[in-house]
């Protein structure tokens, strides 16, 4: 199937299923005349959103095992509803084997349309279920997620269930799909996003070490012997490379250029213990178990610190995100998150502080 035949076949599959979520009964009325040419003989059902979330999953985490723990579902089953999907397609989305997860052109093009199809489903139905007119606060995350978020005071938060990169969630709240992100950013971003950031929270970023290294003898890794590592997709780990790469140039760490989306989870243990040297962690929870070969050390001269701000649009003047706002920043003052550390670390200033 040629390259125009795949995009004719994903367009036209978007197209007709997402009008058959929201005006199906009225399918016959539209017009032009291409709309009804690719349209199927079937209605879409709830599986099939929820096959396109499962697609966007593999396709950011680009490993089933994550995906599957991501989605709280078993492996075998995501990975049947994957081929379910492109089997209905007709199109192959994913190169797989058993180490190897990688999207084909098609699969990246369908990754970019899924994303606006379940946004556009995700405001459509909170439109419909939206109380006296207003509808809960949107709160997207990245790895962190206070508790406290879930349940404010006299607000009504709904929690995204997109846990996407910090620059991803930032973009996101410039658009309008989310009001409320917490995440990691720059100045120069809250600028470009017309964004405004409040400091929640100053994580210790520490080092994964072999065990067999000689540093472990000790109770700190100097910052100048990890390597850092550095992801070729850009997509998924923007918001790291930037810090990482400032980080390495501030510490003289060195940088390990990687292609797998090893910034996390059991292929980020196998680089430690491929490089037999201790390397830093990313912020990024992992699901699976550190081996026994590997332990942690905090890191000094400097210690990294990765932000956490909770992100809202500057010209977003709702009182109820105003208040969402001096809520976690009350809770997280009073919890010391906001606090730096005494010894000397990186980066030395925060231009976020409100």
């Amino acid at each position: 199937m040629s390259s125009r035949s795949n995009a004719h076949s994903i367009r036209c599959f978007f197209l007709t299923r997402f009008i058959s979520l929201f005006v199906a009964p009225k399918v016959h009325d539209l017009s032009p005349n291409s709309v009804r040419l690719c349209l199927p003989r079937s209605t879409i059902g709830r599986m099939e959103l929820r096959q396109l979330t499962y697609f966007v999953a593999v396709a950011e985490e680009l490993h089933f095992a994550r995906a599957a723990a991501r989605l709280h579902i078993a492996g075998p089953s995501l990975s049947q509803q994957i081929g379910n999907l492109e089997r209905e397609l007709g199109i192959q989305l994913l190169v797989r084997d058993r180490r190897h997860v990688e999207l084909t052109p098609a699969g990246s093009q369908f990754l970019i349309d899924a994303r606006e199809v379940l946004s556009a489903a995700t405001r459509a139905i909170e439109r419909v279920h939206s109380d006296a007119g207003k509808s809960p606060l949107r709160l997207g995350y990245v790895s962190w997620l206070p508790p406290e978020a879930r349940a404010m005071p006299d607000l009504r938060i709904r929690i995204d269930e997109w846990v996407l990169p910090s620059h991803t969630q930032a973009t996101r709240v410039a658009e309008g799909s989310l009001d409320l992100a917490i995440a990691w950013i720059e100045e120069a971003d809250l600028e470009r996003l017309n964004l405004t950031a409040h400091l929640l929270r100053h994580e210790k970023l520490e080092a994964v070490v072999p065990r067999a290294h000689s540093t472990t003898q000790n109770e700190i890794v100097p910052a100048s012997e990890i390597a850092v590592l550095v992801d070729v997709d850009e997509a998924s780990w923007s918001s790291w490379n930037r810090f990482a790469i400032s980080f390495a140039g501030a510490s003289r760490a060195s940088a390990e250029n990687i292609n797998d989306g090893g910034v996390t989870g059991p292929a980020f243990f196998e680089h430690v213990a491929r490089l037999r040297r201790p390397v830093l962690e990313s912020p990024k929870r992992h699901v699976a178990p550190m081996p026994p070969t590997l332990t942690r050390r905090p890191i000094q001269g400097p210690v990294p610190l990765w932000t956490w701000s909770l992100l809202h649009r500057a010209d977003d003047t709702r009182t109820e995100v105003a208040r969402a706002a001096r809520t976690l920043v009350r809770h997280a003052s009073i919890l010391g998150w906001r606090q730096r550390p005494l010894e000397p670390h990186w980066p030395p200033t925060t231009e976020i502080s409100t």
